[in-house]
């Protein structure tokens, strides 16, 4: 039974060991053809690194605002009787916006001009009686008085009449019409927005670190989404008199040239501040970039001799970024002007992947 047994076993360490030891030499065999086979060449774009003179920039977002608007309101309340102007309208400064009930007032404005006019006779023939010595000093007095307080009552009555024609105080564009013929407003109820969009101000922050950096008169740059690719010209024209003590802020403002009406009051953007200097700056596209948890990166393409060729091949570099500008980025450090790096196809590649540059060039 023992010796049976012991045969059995045998046997099967014959039989696994002999697949164990043909799955090895299969296995041998594979690796010894694939270490013979030309490793796979993977077609890349490139460019080299090189140096540029750049102009340091300040960025910063930024919210435009009107160098006039204002929410048109009364002053006065009344029901409106007539509406002179129509959403959207572009008008002049003086321009009759809206007329309020003013018929109490026009009564009133009767009433006020017959008394100047009686106030005006009497203090006229109380001069002709004081020169024959037939009135007095005091009679006098009290006809320039009350002259002079009926002539305030109509002035009165004339300011009340115009607070009741609503006016533009100056020319722009208005917005949407907020009320109807026959709406009784009280002060503070908005009649419509008027706004002047050329020039408009842009307002923008920028910290404490780069207040050396800018000054007033300056050249800035606003883009915004709402005009993709589209750039739009101004100078800073103030600075907060103080930082902010808690977010260690200064405020800024620019004045921004607008002429097409194109730009709104209450948009936001990206501003960038020009200064006059120059620098020397490392750059490469930002398709050249790659990333991963230990920082950025770039495949840089460096000469090789395998087997007596010399063949193309792609090493992972460290760098350290800078600024990025017009679809290039600046190298603090980690390459050195000539370089050529790998701008499309990284993906395929790993670090000692051979690669094949492409006609195509990136600039």
């Amino acid at each position: 039974m023992k010796k049976a047994f012991a045969l059995v076993i045998l046997a099967l360490i014959i039989v696994f060991g002999g697949i164990f030891g043909f799955k090895a030499f299969v296995n041998r065999k594979i690796s010894e053809v694939m270490a013979h086979m030309p490793k796979p060449v993977v077609t890349v774009s490139a460019t080299t690194a090189r140096t540029e003179l750049w102009h340091p920039h300040l960025q910063a977002i930024t919210s435009l605002t009107a160098v006039q608007g204002v929410e048109i309101t009364p002053q006065i309340a009344g029901n409106v009787t007539a509406i002179h102007f129509h959403s959207g309208q572009y008008v002049h400064a003086g321009t009759v916006l809206v007329e309020i009930d003013d018929s109490n007032q026009l009564a009133q404005l009767a009433s006020d001009e017959a008394q100047l006019r009686l106030a005006r006779i009497n203090l006229r023939r109380t001069r002709a009686l004081i020169a024959t010595k037939a009135a007095s000093q005091s009679q006098l007095d009290s006809a320039v008085a009350l002259y002079q307080s009926d002539a305030a009552a109509l002035k009165d009555i004339h300011a009340t009449l115009n607070k009741l024609a609503i006016r533009a105080p100056f020319s722009g564009d208005l917005g949407i019409r907020q009320v109807n013929i026959g709406q009784y407003l009280t002060p503070g109820n908005k009649i419509v927005d008027l706004q002047s969009w050329n020039p408009l101000y842009a307002n923008f922050t920028l910290p404490q670190s780069e207040l050396h950096d800018i000054r007033v008169g300056m050249p800035v740059q606003v883009g915004t989404n709402a005009y993709p690719g589209q750039i739009f010209n101004g100078k800073v024209t103030a600075l907060g008199a103080s930082v902010n003590p808690t977010t260690r802020q200064i405020e800024a403002q620019a004045i921004i040239a607008n002429p097409e009406n194109r730009l709104r009051p209450g948009l936001f953007g990206e501003l960038t501040v020009v200064r006059d200097t120059e620098e020397k700056v490392l750059t490469v596209p930002v398709s050249a970039l790659s990333y991963n948890t230990f920082g950025d990166y770039v495949y840089v393409i460096e000469k090789e001799t395998r087997d007596g060729k010399t063949v193309a091949v792609a090493h992972q570099q460290v760098i350290q970024t800078g600024k990025e500008r017009n679809g290039r980025v600046s190298i603090v450090s980690g390459l050195k002007a000539g370089d050529q790096v790998i701008t499309a196809g990284q993906v395929k590649l790993v670090d000692g992947s051979l690669v094949k540059i492409s006609d195509e060039k990136d600039t």
